[in-house]
């Protein structure tokens, strides 16, 4: 009767510390956030006496979470006092929706393709496919810049929609949803007379709403915070999104940096709390079926 009693106390001990774990790494990752969110509304002699305290070796004691002082200064100068903020936001606007919307329209036809059409060479295509979505963007930079320079978009949005509206991830994480339909819909659909384009935009596509919805928030999250590809592809600085404004403030305004860095984080987060439940369903769904 005791090995029942004591396998229950270890459950219950095991438990305990698999939450102690999840605690101390949820904190570890909010920490830099909670750290942006808190020096946005201090003064900026303030967070240069809490950095310098950390530079001296005192450790995180003298660093300030609650402000002295709350001020809305940084915020003021980020939203009124300096323009380019706002254009630079619209800037990862221009670049950041053009490539969710054309990835979703490309990945879609693609993953049809790959899921419920019959033709030659269909396997090994997608196994390409799969290849190029194991190499970091990393090696295709040099690649791009060389087409982007023979076509004469250098300098352009073009320069980096294009390359990221073709995505392979797009099209492996819907044509593991589409797999999972029944091809016995597509089936009836055909016999009736219903052409592909038919099928594909009234069965097929409503059906995978939930992936459709999650593959838009990992491309949003994914090119909304890119800053590689500008610097490569844009030598205006007018046309820079904001990750790279982000990156350039200087150490002397610290405060902008975290106001500007709060404001940045907004969008993300919004994404994040009112459609978390379509990026969770849809990652649990596309692995149903390979």
């Amino acid at each position: 009767m005791k090995w029942p009693r004591f396998r229950h106390t270890a459950e219950r001990a095991g438990r305990g510390i698999a939450l102690l774990i999840l605690l101390a790494l949820t904190a570890a990752a909010l920490y830099p956030t909670a750290l942006t969110l808190a020096g946005s509304f201090m003064a900026e002699n303030e967070i240069a006496s809490s950095f310098a305290a950390l530079g001296d070796g005192e450790g995180f004691v003298q660093l300030r979470w609650i402000p002295d002082r709350v001020t809305l200064s940084q915020y003021y100068t980020v939203l009124i006092g300096k323009p380019q903020f706002l254009l630079m936001f619209w800037n990862s606007v221009k670049i950041t929706v053009p490539i969710i919307a054309g990835q979703v329209v490309i990945a879609s036809l693609a993953a049809y393709a790959f899921a419920l059409l019959r033709f030659r060479g269909r396997e090994p295509l997608f196994f390409v496919y799969l290849v190029t979505m194991l190499m970091p963007f990393q090696v295709t930079l040099v690649p791009n810049f060389i087409m982007a320079d023979k076509l004469g978009l250098l300098d352009s949005y073009a320069s980096i929609i294009l390359p990221g509206i073709f995505s392979a991830f797009g099209v492996f994480l819907l044509r593991q949803f589409m797999m999972v339909i029944p091809r016995s819909y597509v089936e009836a659909a055909r016999m009736d007379g219903a052409s592909h384009l038919y099928v594909f935009a009234r069965i097929v596509l409503p059906m995978c709403g939930t992936g459709v919805a999650a593959l838009a928030m990992l491309v949003f999250i994914d090119n909304w915070n890119m800053v590689e590809q500008p610097l490569i592809f844009l030598h205006d600085a007018v046309k820079q999104p904001l990750s790279v404004y982000l990156s350039a403030i200087s150490e002397e305004a610290r405060g902008i940096a975290f106001a500007a860095s709060a404001l940045y984080m907004l969008p993300p987060l919004l994404v994040a709390l009112y459609a978390e439940k379509y990026l969770v369903e849809g990652i649990q769904l596309s692995g149903i079926k390979g």
